[in-house]
Protein backbone atom coordinates (compact mmCIF):
# COMPACT_ATOMS: atom_id res chain seq x y z
CA UNK A 1 0.00 0.00 0.00
CA UNK A 2 2.82 2.42 0.88
CA UNK A 3 4.67 1.76 -2.36
CA UNK A 4 1.53 2.12 -4.46
CA UNK A 5 0.79 5.48 -2.86
CA UNK A 6 4.37 6.65 -3.21
CA UNK A 7 4.33 5.65 -6.87
CA UNK A 8 1.25 7.81 -7.36
CA UNK A 9 2.98 10.72 -5.61
CA UNK A 10 5.88 10.41 -8.06
CA UNK A 11 3.46 10.42 -11.02
CA UNK A 12 1.79 13.52 -9.59
CA UNK A 13 5.16 15.23 -9.20
CA UNK A 14 6.14 14.36 -12.77
CA UNK A 15 2.89 15.87 -14.02
CA UNK A 16 2.86 19.02 -11.87
CA UNK A 17 6.43 19.63 -10.78
CA UNK A 18 5.27 20.41 -7.23
CA UNK A 19 2.95 18.93 -4.60
CA UNK A 20 1.71 20.38 -1.34
CA UNK A 21 1.17 18.55 1.94
CA UNK A 22 -2.49 19.59 1.94
CA UNK A 23 -2.99 18.21 -1.57
CA UNK A 24 -1.57 14.82 -0.59
CA UNK A 25 -3.65 14.69 2.58
CA UNK A 26 -6.81 15.40 0.59
CA UNK A 27 -6.02 13.15 -2.37
CA UNK A 28 -4.96 10.05 -0.41
CA UNK A 29 -6.88 10.53 2.85
CA UNK A 30 -3.73 10.25 4.95
CA UNK A 31 -2.34 12.12 7.94
CA UNK A 32 0.35 14.79 7.86
CA UNK A 33 2.69 12.32 9.59
CA UNK A 34 2.22 9.82 6.73
CA UNK A 35 2.82 12.57 4.16
CA UNK A 36 6.07 13.49 5.86
CA UNK A 37 7.20 9.86 5.95
CA UNK A 38 6.39 9.40 2.25
CA UNK A 39 8.17 12.58 1.20
CA UNK A 40 11.16 11.79 3.38
CA UNK A 41 11.41 8.33 1.81
CA UNK A 42 11.16 9.70 -1.74
CA UNK A 43 13.70 12.42 -0.98
CA UNK A 44 16.19 9.74 0.10
CA UNK A 45 15.53 7.99 -3.23
CA UNK A 46 16.54 11.18 -5.04
CA UNK A 47 13.09 11.69 -6.57
CA UNK A 48 12.17 15.00 -4.96
CA UNK A 49 13.31 17.79 -2.70
CA UNK A 50 11.22 18.68 0.32
CA UNK A 51 10.32 22.35 0.75
CA UNK A 52 8.16 24.24 3.21
CA UNK A 53 4.59 22.95 2.81
CA UNK A 54 5.35 20.19 0.32
CA UNK A 55 7.92 19.04 -2.23
CA UNK A 56 9.29 19.81 -5.68
CA UNK A 57 10.53 17.47 -8.37
CA UNK A 58 14.30 17.06 -8.17
CA UNK A 59 14.86 18.42 -11.67
CA UNK A 60 12.33 21.22 -11.17
CA UNK A 61 13.81 24.72 -11.31
CA UNK A 62 13.38 26.72 -8.14
CA UNK A 63 16.57 28.78 -7.76
CA UNK A 64 16.64 32.26 -9.26
CA UNK A 65 19.90 33.41 -10.89
CA UNK A 66 21.39 36.57 -9.40
CA UNK A 67 20.26 39.95 -10.75
CA UNK A 68 23.77 40.75 -12.00
CA UNK A 69 23.99 37.49 -13.95
CA UNK A 70 20.58 38.05 -15.52
CA UNK A 71 21.45 41.64 -16.43
CA UNK A 72 24.59 40.59 -18.31
CA UNK A 73 23.07 37.58 -20.13
CA UNK A 74 21.68 37.97 -23.66
CA UNK A 75 22.09 41.75 -23.57
CA UNK A 76 21.86 42.16 -27.36
CA UNK A 77 18.69 40.08 -27.55
CA UNK A 78 17.10 41.99 -24.67
CA UNK A 79 17.82 45.30 -26.37
CA UNK A 80 16.17 44.09 -29.59
CA UNK A 81 13.11 42.95 -27.63
CA UNK A 82 12.93 46.28 -25.78
CA UNK A 83 13.05 48.28 -29.03
CA UNK A 84 10.08 46.37 -30.41
CA UNK A 85 8.17 46.60 -27.12
CA UNK A 86 8.56 50.39 -27.02
CA UNK A 87 6.54 50.70 -30.23
CA UNK A 88 3.50 49.24 -28.40
CA UNK A 89 3.35 52.18 -25.98
CA UNK A 90 1.03 55.02 -27.02
CA UNK A 91 1.17 58.58 -25.63
CA UNK A 92 -0.64 59.21 -22.34
CA UNK A 93 -1.31 55.53 -21.61
CA UNK A 94 -1.25 53.96 -18.17
CA UNK A 95 1.40 51.24 -18.26
CA UNK A 96 2.69 48.76 -15.70
CA UNK A 97 6.38 47.85 -15.92
CA UNK A 98 7.03 44.52 -14.21
CA UNK A 99 10.25 43.29 -12.65
CA UNK A 100 13.03 41.95 -14.84
CA UNK A 101 16.10 43.03 -16.75
CA UNK A 102 14.35 42.99 -20.14
CA UNK A 103 11.58 45.25 -18.84
CA UNK A 104 14.29 47.55 -17.46
CA UNK A 105 15.76 47.72 -20.98
CA UNK A 106 12.33 48.80 -22.21
CA UNK A 107 12.24 51.61 -19.64
CA UNK A 108 15.67 52.74 -20.82
CA UNK A 109 14.35 52.90 -24.41
CA UNK A 110 11.14 54.77 -23.60
CA UNK A 111 10.68 57.93 -25.64
CA UNK A 112 10.24 61.01 -23.42
CA UNK A 113 7.52 62.15 -25.85
CA UNK A 114 5.16 59.38 -24.69
CA UNK A 115 4.26 61.19 -21.43
CA UNK A 116 2.82 58.02 -19.89
CA UNK A 117 1.76 57.23 -16.34
CA UNK A 118 4.01 54.35 -15.35
CA UNK A 119 3.32 51.96 -12.48
CA UNK A 120 6.02 49.58 -11.27
CA UNK A 121 7.23 47.50 -8.34
CA UNK A 122 10.86 47.68 -9.49
CA UNK A 123 12.89 50.51 -7.94
CA UNK A 124 15.62 50.51 -10.61
CA UNK A 125 12.98 50.72 -13.32
CA UNK A 126 11.13 53.51 -11.47
CA UNK A 127 14.25 55.69 -11.45
CA UNK A 128 14.82 55.16 -15.17
CA UNK A 129 11.17 55.84 -16.04
CA UNK A 130 11.27 59.10 -14.10
CA UNK A 131 14.37 60.16 -16.05
CA UNK A 132 12.52 59.32 -19.30
CA UNK A 133 9.72 61.77 -18.54
CA UNK A 134 7.09 59.39 -17.19
CA UNK A 135 4.85 60.09 -14.23
CA UNK A 136 5.86 57.22 -11.93
CA UNK A 137 3.77 55.46 -9.30
CA UNK A 138 5.44 52.84 -7.08
CA UNK A 139 3.42 49.91 -5.76
CA UNK A 140 4.65 50.18 -2.18
CA UNK A 141 5.49 47.09 -0.16
CA UNK A 142 8.57 45.47 1.31
CA UNK A 143 11.92 45.83 -0.50
CA UNK A 144 13.57 42.63 -1.67
CA UNK A 145 17.37 43.08 -1.26
CA UNK A 146 19.49 42.58 -4.37
CA UNK A 147 16.52 42.76 -6.69
CA UNK A 148 15.38 46.14 -5.32
CA UNK A 149 11.81 45.04 -5.99
CA UNK A 150 8.69 45.70 -3.94
CA UNK A 151 6.53 42.79 -2.89
CA UNK A 152 4.13 41.49 -0.27
CA UNK A 153 0.48 41.99 0.64
CA UNK A 154 0.72 45.81 0.61
CA UNK A 155 2.10 45.85 -2.94
CA UNK A 156 -0.57 43.46 -4.17
CA UNK A 157 -3.37 45.37 -2.42
CA UNK A 158 -2.25 48.70 -3.89
CA UNK A 159 -1.98 47.26 -7.41
CA UNK A 160 -5.48 45.80 -7.19
CA UNK A 161 -7.01 49.31 -7.18
CA UNK A 162 -5.75 50.25 -10.66
CA UNK A 163 -6.45 49.30 -14.25
CA UNK A 164 -3.73 49.42 -16.90
CA UNK A 165 -3.82 49.98 -20.64
CA UNK A 166 -0.82 47.72 -21.03
CA UNK A 167 1.43 45.65 -18.79
CA UNK A 168 4.91 44.53 -19.76
CA UNK A 169 5.71 41.31 -17.94
CA UNK A 170 9.03 39.63 -17.28
CA UNK A 171 9.04 35.93 -16.41
CA UNK A 172 11.39 33.18 -15.28
CA UNK A 173 9.94 30.58 -17.63
CA UNK A 174 7.50 29.98 -20.47
CA UNK A 175 6.02 26.69 -21.65
CA UNK A 176 2.78 25.96 -23.48
CA UNK A 177 1.25 25.33 -20.02
CA UNK A 178 1.88 28.92 -18.93
CA UNK A 179 4.18 31.48 -17.32
CA UNK A 180 6.15 30.63 -14.18
CA UNK A 181 8.36 32.36 -11.63
CA UNK A 182 10.75 31.46 -8.81
CA UNK A 183 9.31 33.65 -6.05
CA UNK A 184 5.78 33.11 -4.70
CA UNK A 185 5.11 36.77 -3.76
CA UNK A 186 6.31 38.04 -7.12
CA UNK A 187 4.26 35.44 -9.00
CA UNK A 188 1.19 36.62 -7.07
CA UNK A 189 1.83 40.24 -8.00
CA UNK A 190 2.32 39.33 -11.65
CA UNK A 191 -1.00 37.50 -11.60
CA UNK A 192 -2.64 40.63 -10.18
CA UNK A 193 -1.29 43.03 -12.80
CA UNK A 194 -2.22 40.61 -15.59
CA UNK A 195 -5.78 40.44 -14.23
CA UNK A 196 -6.05 44.25 -14.30
CA UNK A 197 -4.62 44.83 -17.79
CA UNK A 198 -6.31 45.58 -21.10
CA UNK A 199 -3.29 44.14 -22.96
CA UNK A 200 -0.64 41.76 -21.57
CA UNK A 201 2.74 41.80 -23.30
CA UNK A 202 5.45 39.38 -22.17
CA UNK A 203 9.12 40.21 -22.80
CA UNK A 204 11.21 37.03 -22.83
CA UNK A 205 14.50 36.14 -24.48
CA UNK A 206 15.13 32.61 -25.75
CA UNK A 207 16.59 31.40 -22.44
CA UNK A 208 13.13 31.56 -20.81
CA UNK A 209 11.45 29.08 -23.16
CA UNK A 210 11.07 25.52 -21.94
CA UNK A 211 11.85 26.62 -18.38
CA UNK A 212 9.28 25.68 -15.75
CA UNK A 213 9.94 27.44 -12.45
CA UNK A 214 8.21 26.61 -9.19
CA UNK A 215 5.37 29.15 -9.11
CA UNK A 216 2.65 29.41 -11.73
CA UNK A 217 1.80 32.96 -12.81
CA UNK A 218 -0.90 32.41 -15.43
CA UNK A 219 -1.97 30.41 -18.45
CA UNK A 220 -0.67 31.43 -21.88
CA UNK A 221 -4.30 32.12 -22.76
CA UNK A 222 -4.08 35.14 -20.44
CA UNK A 223 -1.31 36.61 -22.61
CA UNK A 224 -1.91 38.76 -25.70
CA UNK A 225 1.63 39.19 -27.06
CA UNK A 226 5.03 37.61 -26.45
CA UNK A 227 8.10 39.44 -27.78
CA UNK A 228 11.21 37.28 -28.02
CA UNK A 229 14.41 36.95 -30.07
CA UNK A 230 15.66 34.99 -33.06
CA UNK A 231 17.24 32.23 -30.96
CA UNK A 232 13.90 31.04 -29.56
CA UNK A 233 13.11 27.53 -30.93
CA UNK A 234 10.61 27.62 -33.81
CA UNK A 235 8.65 24.73 -32.28
CA UNK A 236 8.13 26.68 -29.05
CA UNK A 237 6.87 29.66 -31.05
CA UNK A 238 4.52 27.44 -33.07
CA UNK A 239 3.03 25.88 -29.94
CA UNK A 240 2.25 29.31 -28.52
CA UNK A 241 0.77 30.60 -31.77
CA UNK A 242 -1.41 27.48 -31.99
CA UNK A 243 -2.82 28.49 -28.59
CA UNK A 244 -3.79 31.91 -29.94
CA UNK A 245 -0.86 33.97 -28.62
CA UNK A 246 0.71 36.56 -30.91
CA UNK A 247 4.48 35.99 -30.95
CA UNK A 248 6.82 38.64 -32.32
CA UNK A 249 10.47 37.82 -33.01
CA UNK A 250 12.70 40.85 -32.53
CA UNK A 251 15.62 40.97 -34.95
CA UNK A 252 19.00 42.32 -33.90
Amino acid sequence: MNQERRSKIVKLLNAQGTVSNDELISRFGISIETVRRDLSYLEKQGVLERVYGGAVKKTFLRTEPSYKNREDENAIEKLAIAEVAETFIEPNETVFFDLGTTVLRLAQNLSPDKQITAFTNAIRTAVVLSERGAKVVLSGGEIRPGELSLYGSLAKENISHFNFDKVFVGVAGITKEGLTDFIIDEANIRAEIIKNARQVIVLADHSKFGVRAMCKVCSVKDVDVIITDEKTPKQAIKELKDLGVKVIVAKK
